[in-house]
């Protein structure tokens, strides 16, 4: 309720949002600069905002390595990392499991069904591969939840053993479609299962517009997450909508993290422990956990991304790789830590 003067109460929220918002925006647009200005061929911060600027070097050596490969690339790992992030947060809460992550409802494994039927077709990365997976992944999610049907679609229980059930069938899948691909395809399709963001390019960054309605989505929807987390009586004792609030952040984390999934392959530990880790330090409040989120889980794979075509002396490692490496250790040690 506003006060005598007209204004909105000061909150610990209130206070605390723009603080840390500011703090994770710094952070993230450092870890931007950070991954542009580095890589086998190393680009100065100032000839970085040289090219920026839009001055005559923007056909030079360093603007094509900016604009055509280091740009994309960065962008990519950047939605991705905050699409999934959110997207471990909206599930953990759903599920009220804190090992929740996107692929938990079997997302993943639907999407990279699709994405290996597209790679043994023969078709381009994108389109081809790319709607291919997407599809697979949103086929999934509706074979969850008829799995899990009824006027129980949106508990927590059917869902998660419904999104099991589908990840184990989609992982036996998988393997078969190896084990019958042709040498030179099975390097690519473990390369993709494996994370990979080196096919970004300006031609298909287009799709991925569509994860911002469904950021916005989710935070509007902040406040009955909060509620529906003292439980669904008291939640409908004030008004919530349980069945159609959770109906809609189901579908839409769902479809925005197989928007990027189709582009960037099967990255785990994001949606696991970046939420998790802001959650130990904010609190559960999902006003303040969604922006934080999204900012950190976009730092975390923009990071993990330069790691990864940095660190070798020739070519580069999958990005999956470097956040498993990185997530499953930290992961052990904030479960200890929490534990003590």
């Amino acid at each position: 309720m506003p006060n005598r003067t007209g204004n909105l109460p000061i909150t610990p929220i209130t206070r605390k949002l723009p603080v840390i918002c500011s703090i994770l925006t710094l952070v993230f647009i450092l870890s931007i600069l950070t991954a542009l200005a580095n890589g086998p061929s190393p680009i100065s911060i100032g000839e970085i905002f040289s090219l920026v600027s839009g001055g005559d070097s923007t056909n030079s050596t360093a603007g094509t390595i900016l604009w055509k490969i280091r740009l994309p690339r960065i962008i990519l790992a950047a939605v991705v990392g905050a699409t999934l992030s959110l997207g471990g947060m909206v599930f953990q809460a759903l599920l009220r499991n804190p090992l929740a992550e996107p692929y938990i409802l079997g997302i993943s494994g639907g999407s990279a069904v699709g994405a290996i039927s597209g790679i043994l077709l023969g078709l381009s990365f994108f389109p081809g591969v790319t709607l291919f997976s997407f599809l697979g992944s949103m086929l999934t999610l509706g074979a969850v939840l008829i799995l899990s049907g009824g006027r129980s679609s949106t508990g927590k229980n059917s869902l998660l053993l419904g999104g099991v059930m589908m990840n184990a069938f989609c992982g036996a899948f998988i393997m078969f479609l190896i084990s019958i691909s042709q040498g030179s395809k099975v390097q690519e399709i473990i390369y993709w299962l494996m994370g990979n963001l080196s096919m970004a390019s300006s031609s298909n960054l287009s799709l991925l517009l569509l994860c911002l309605p469904c950021f916005i989505v989710i935070l509007l929807l902040a406040r009955p997450l909060n509620i529906m987390l003292t439980g669904r009586e008291a939640a409908i004792a004030m008004g919530i909508n349980v069945r159609l609030i959770s109906m809609i952040l189901l579908i839409t984390t769902s479809m925005m993290v197989s928007l990027v999934v189709c582009q960037s392959g099967l990255i785990g530990f994001v949606g696991l422990l970046i939420p998790h880790l802001f959650r130990m330090f904010f609190g559960a409040d999902h006003r303040l956990l969604g922006p934080s989120c999204i900012l950190g889980g976009g730092s975390f794979l923009v990071l993990c991304d330069l790691f990864a075509r940095t660190m070798p002396k020739h070519g580069e490692i999958p990005v999956g790789v470097i956040t498993a490496l990185i997530g499953a250790p930290l992961f052990i040690f904030l479960l200890w830590r929490s534990r003590r």
